[in-house]
């Protein structure tokens, strides 16, 4: 792994590495160091490297929203009455447990946001009492998801 004016070069086994972990984050160092004909301690140390160099960002296990009853995704373009209201309007948001992601973006909407609901009547009720009340927040624009089609990381 190298570093190029801020950006991170790496070689064929870092990410040979990054594959595996990226097709399942849970498989032992030791497989991977068969796969790629390296040292468990290699691997370590190459890991150790790519965290420092924040190319990795943690690890984590996925939960099935739908799982635990949360069937409606919607992305919500929250519109506000003036730009210095931003942080206090995701100091806000932050405390609604629904909203899952929060951007700050150009365009139309000044902030715009991910949210799961167990439902639409769930949604509706987020959006009246909860998002809607923020100070700041003029109007909303809602998209509902009918179905993800793509999930994917980047491609190392």
């Amino acid at each position: 792994m190298k570093t190029n004016n801020q950006t991170i070069i790496i070689d064929g086994i870092d990410k040979k590495i990054l594959r595996a972990l990226m097709e399942d984050a849970r498989t032992p160092i030791l497989e991977i160091a068969r796969q790629v004909g390296i040292s468990g301690a290699a691997i370590h140390q190459r890991l150790r490297k790519l965290e420092k160099s924040k190319l990795l960002n943690g690890s984590k296990f996925i939960i099935n929203p739908k799982a635990l009853g949360y069937t409606t995704m919607a992305f919500i373009g929250v519109y506000l009455d003036k730009a210095v209201s931003n942080p206090e309007a995701v100091r806000e948001l932050k405390k609604i447990p629904e909203v899952i992601e929060c951007h700050y973006t150009t365009g139309n909407w000044s902030i715009f946001i991910k949210i799961l609901c167990k439902d639409n009547e769930h949604l509706m009720h987020l959006l009246n009492n909860d998002i809607q009340s923020i100070t700041g927040v003029s109007r909303t624009e809602t998209f509902i998801s009918l179905n993800q089609q793509i999930d994917r990381q980047i491609k190392i």
